[in-house]
């Protein structure tokens, strides 16, 4: 399946994009007037291969959610359980997720790759096969169980996780995108949830961008300075203990990657292998969306990056990708927050291809 998927990913198309600028040109409004916008609505009709690109809806927030064996090294204050804890609030609607979903019309998808502890809820919709157009709708969280094995290895003492695990997760991640596709998703937005797991985002970061981890470290769910120099010489001694080859993704994935990090970089490959967009979220996102770029170097063409997180590496890794991110508020929740909340500026963009009245067809002067 990765192979294939990976041969399925396109570069963006030229002439569709030359097409998108034309139009942009014809529009009653002062040529680049709309900035970002125009160039990402650009971007967009080179991904679709068509101008005006479809309209990005409606949209499906996928969440993958794990737990990580490097919580035994203490980079987090809080405790594990939290991952079960959160999906089951997922589920019961009561996340910022949530509430964000709700007002952007987004379906919500959770999918447990690999949480620890037993989830403590039952799901109002338990799926482990094909989906159907009713996972689009913004009111039922869904809950799919793909769980590859019960939370990661210590990466500091071994690797997080086999070859084949970490396949298994990526591999899920492209069966995720194709199902909410096939179900009609217009756009995908990537969700995570994972105590612990802005430390190997961290180290993703540094293995593929060969940044400092000082430099792709932050605070996550905000420790103190002590912790969060621990955290720091976590993040040298797990690449010191590995050296991780950037080269070999899925062997990256596997040796410091974590299952929800793994399986958002399938989930992206995905959307790119099905020339749909993908609305990356925060530091998990990023790190996932740079194996997704070494696995397949033009699956950048359908990542749009929705906010900047406050955690340092997910700068490092947007300006590695080349992408600029749509909002910049300080946040650092994860879920998906992020991208939902950029979401409105994405249709938009693309909005204004489909509705715009040209300077001739509205007998409007140019000057």
């Amino acid at each position: 399946m990765l192979e294939t998927t990976i041969a399925a990913i396109r570069p963006a198309d030229d002439a569709a994009m030359a097409a998108a600028r034309e139009l942009h040109g014809r529009l009653t409004k002062p040529a680049g007037s709309l900035g970002a916008l125009e160039e990402l609505s650009v971007r967009l009709a080179g991904l679709a291969g068509a101008c005006p690109p479809p309209l990005p809806e409606p949209a499906a927030v996928a969440i993958f959610a794990g737990d990580h064996g490097v919580h035994a090294q203490r980079v987090s204050p809080w405790p594990q359980e939290v991952t079960a804890q959160m999906i089951g609030n997922f589920l019961a609607g009561g996340a910022v997720v949530n509430a964000f979903a709700r007002q952007a019309g987004a379906s919500v998808t959770v999918v447990d790759v690999g949480v620890a502890t037993p989830l403590p809820t039952e799901p109002a919709v338990l799926d482990t096969a094909v989906l159907d157009p009713a996972v689009l709708d913004p009111a039922v969280p869904r809950l799919v169980v793909a769980s590859v094995r019960r939370g990661t290895r210590d990466l500091t003492v071994t690797a997080a996780l086999t070859r084949d695990e970490a396949l298994t997760a990526v591999q899920t991640g492209i069966r995720i995108a194709d199902e909410l596709i096939d179900a009609g998703a217009g756009i995908l937005l990537t969700g995570d949830m994972g105590i612990g797991n802005t430390t190997p985002a961290a180290v993703l970061i540094a293995a593929f961008t060969g940044a400092d981890p000082l430099d792709t470290t932050g605070r996550g769910t905000g420790v103190d300075d002590p912790t969060y120099a621990h955290k720091v010489a976590v993040v040298r001694a797990a690449l010191a203990r590995h050296t991780p080859d950037p080269t070999d993704p899925l062997g990256v994935l596997a040796a410091v990657g974590g299952l929800e990090h793994a399986a958002l970089a399938g989930l992206i490959l995905g959307a790119a292998a099905r020339r749909t967009p993908v609305l990356l979220d925060g530091v998990i996102a990023v790190s996932a969306a740079l194996a997704a770029a070494a696995f397949a170097p033009d699956a950048v063409c359908a990542m749009v990056a929705g906010h900047r997180s406050s955690e340092p590496g997910a700068t490092v890794a947007l300006r590695h990708l080349g992408l600029d991110p749509l909002i910049d508020l300080g946040l650092r929740l994860g879920e998906g927050t992020g991208a939902l909340l950029a979401l409105p500026v994405v249709t938009g963009a693309v909005r204004v291809l489909h509705e715009v009245a040209t300077f001739d067809s509205a007998g409007v002067a140019e000057k």
